[in-house]
């Protein structure tokens, strides 16, 4: 039924209610309702059983108060002013903000949209190609990778320069993404004045959405090195990407859940900001987050735990274990989201982990788009990121060996180039307490090699 009750509607629910109470038991409502002149109901009974309807009486009805909070964009504007550094960026993350809840309201409408299932080429017809994870594209994530590339590359004032996404091989040039004939010289190097590269993974734990659990978008956003576009026919530089997690300037998530929450880093400190339903506007509502220095929380896969190295194995027995920790008990927290899982890391304190395993050497999140941003956040939040045996911020990604990316040399500089992009590491993020015993185990048991 759409709009406001009916009357009929109205009658029958205070029949029933009304049946209910006074015997304690179901009696046809029908019987009861014969007795109820209709003509006695109020106005005021009526707006009692119409909860969205306009209160009849404004000054005895409970008024919802919304608190004075600073907006998304005034705390930009303001952050991005203070720090040169990033002056430009302002625009490129309030545009991030509106993809995120535009992504939100996807993510809502998924199923009642029919927007579950694998992509289609709207001029073919046939399956898109699997997505260089070696997987079959989803509609859910064509239409969440093209608002992210949108909105790196569209709303940047050319800050940023190329982009690279969990879902394609390789990183494209913002004159690319915005449809510009990149074969021309003149064309290509639009973008070539930005100075940030961006890389994001547009939609983390897209198998949850089936079952309405939480998934999430990370992002983070490094400067280029000097002079390094300029070398480049193409406007960008690989270099641009492969660097380490310390060279990032910004980094961030949202999390769309019970409230869709962005959680920011602009290298001074974390701040959470809350999508309001009725203005659609982000708020700030977690001004300097910090993390526990210890936890009581411990969010890893343990179905995988028989494939985890002894050391990791041993952690975990230790945890479950251990009775109390930071004066909570000790529990285990798995949603299977990476987003929502370190979002309940960082809000409670206590340790996410995602090691290798013996399928997975060197584990399944990606160093440049996932892990170092995330590492990133928790390190400003007052917490640590680790791979076991180091700090996530200062791996250095793979660079291609020789030829270069795009070249024709048979793909060979490509693939060195991609496996750069989107190499993978064991990751570990939490509490400072919590990572640090986790490392300590790494010292004592070393690598189980089996």
């Amino acid at each position: 039924m759409k709009g406001r009750p009916t009357r009929r509607w109205q009658v029958a629910a205070l029949c029933a209610v009304s049946a209910l109470s006074a015997v304690g038991a179901f009696q046809p409502p029908s019987t009861i309702c014969r007795k109820v002149d209709t003509r006695r109901v109020t106005p005021a009974l009526r707006s009692s059983l119409d909860p969205l309807g306009a209160p009849t009486n404004p000054q005895a009805a409970p008024q919802t108060k919304k608190k004075d909070l600073r907006t998304l964009q005034r705390f930009l504007e303001v952050e991005c002013w203070k720090l040169p550094a990033i002056r430009t960026l302002d625009r490129t993350l309030l545009a991030v903000s509106d993809a995120c809840r535009l992504i939100n309201r996807i993510v809502q409408r998924a199923q009642t949209d029919d927007l579950y299932g694998a992509a289609v080429d709207p001029i073919t017809g046939e399956l898109m190609e699997e997505n260089v994870q070696g997987e079959v594209q989803q509609q859910l994530d064509v239409l969440c990778n093209t608002l992210m590339l949108r909105a790196f590359c569209g709303a940047s004032n050319n800050a940023v320069c190329a982009v690279a996404s969990e879902e394609e091989a390789l990183p494209r040039s913002c004159a690319d993404v915005m449809g510009y004939d990149t074969s021309n010289s003149d064309t290509s190097k639009l973008f070539q004045s930005g100075e940030y590269v961006a890389v994001f993974d547009p939609i983390d734990g897209s198998k949850n959405i089936d079952s309405s659990l939480p998934v999430g978008t990370v992002f983070g956003i490094y400067r280029c090195p000097e002079g390094a576009n300029q070398q480049s026919k193409e406007g960008w530089s690989m270099d641009s990407f492969l660097q380490r997690g310390t060279e990032m300037v910004a980094a961030g998530y949202c999390l769309y859940s019970a409230t869709t929450v962005l959680v920011l880093t602009l290298g001074s400190g974390v701040h959470g900001f809350t999508l309001d339903p009725d203005r659609q506007t982000f708020l700030q509502t977690h001004p300097n987050m910090r993390i526990p220095d210890v936890g009581s929380l411990y969010s890893f896969n343990e179905a995988n735990s028989r494939d985890f190295s002894e050391p990791v194995r041993k952690f975990l027995e230790n945890m479950r274990e251990t009775k109390e920790m930071g004066g909570k008990k000790v529990s285990s927290r798995y949603v299977g989201a990476l987003v929502a899982d370190v979002h309940n890391i960082l809000i409670n304190g206590g340790i996410y982990g995602y090691p290798a395993t013996r399928d997975n050497p060197d584990g399944k999140l990606r160093l440049l788009y996932e892990s170092a941003p995330m590492a990133m956040i928790m390190e400003q939040a007052g917490g640590a990121g680790s791979t076991g045996t180091g700090r996530i911020l200062d791996v250095l990604p793979p660079r291609p060996k020789k030829g270069k990316a795009g070249g024709d040399d048979g793909g060979q500089a490509d693939e060195e180039a991609g496996r750069g992009v989107h190499v993978r590491v064991p990751t570990f993020l939490g509490s400072v307490e919590n990572v640090f015993e986790l490392d300590q185990f790494h010292k004592y048991y070393g690598e189980d090699d089996e």
